[in-house]
């Protein structure tokens, strides 16, 4: 049986500093999927003088993986942004169904572990809108938030997270494990 593994990262913002760090992982770790989980281009009025900003790098980045490449919408994402990407962008909610498990992907300000009552009872929600991650079981759902590759707050650092034999994985950019769930 050969397992799929999946990078999920959230929160680009249209910064590409830590770009490079996902595409030498996806060089070394060879990702089935890569799922970004909302906020590609814009950082929005309260960050201001972003270093390394350029939406246009963004999505070219990003279109370089379209034929692996899951994206969701997220609260900054606006309909010209979803018009000039050169792959599709799921408005909420995607359903990946892998190893026999259902993992609900989305942004996080409309599906999260506060608005999660539309969700079937012992499901995965993996999400970021936050901007820090976190793993934790809730109501017999587990939520898995990615925090932000680009703008990290609450002290954590930019984070991803990657999916490979029934086990998540939070890391931060420095490589080390923040969190996980065995499935």
């Amino acid at each position: 049986m050969r397992f799929i593994k999946i990078l999920f990262f959230s929160d680009i913002h249209g910064i590409y500093t830590n770009l490079e760090h996902i595409k030498n992982l996806d060089i070394k770790e060879n990702f089935d999927k890569i799922i970004v989980l909302g906020d590609l281009y814009y950082t929005g009025p309260n960050n201001d003088n972003i270093e390394n900003f350029n939406s246009r790098r963004v999505k070219d980045f990003l279109t370089l993986y379209k034929d692996k490449l899951i994206c969701l919408r997220g609260n900054c994402d606006s309909d010209v942004d979803i018009k000039a990407s050169d792959f599709p962008i799921c408005d909420k909610l995607a359903l990946i169904h892998v190893d026999n498990i259902n993992i609900y992907c989305t942004h996080g300000n409309e599906y999260n572990i506060e608005k999660s009552e539309k969700l079937e009872k012992d499901c995965i929600l993996v999400y970021g809108h936050k901007h820090y991650p976190f793993i934790e079981k809730h109501e017999g759902k587990i939520f898995i938030n990615v925090g932000s590759i680009s703008l990290p707050k609450n002290n954590s650092k930019p984070s991803y997270c990657i999916y490979f034999e029934k086990t998540f994985n939070i890391y931060n950019i420095e490589g080390n494990i923040i969190d996980n769930i065995t499935i």
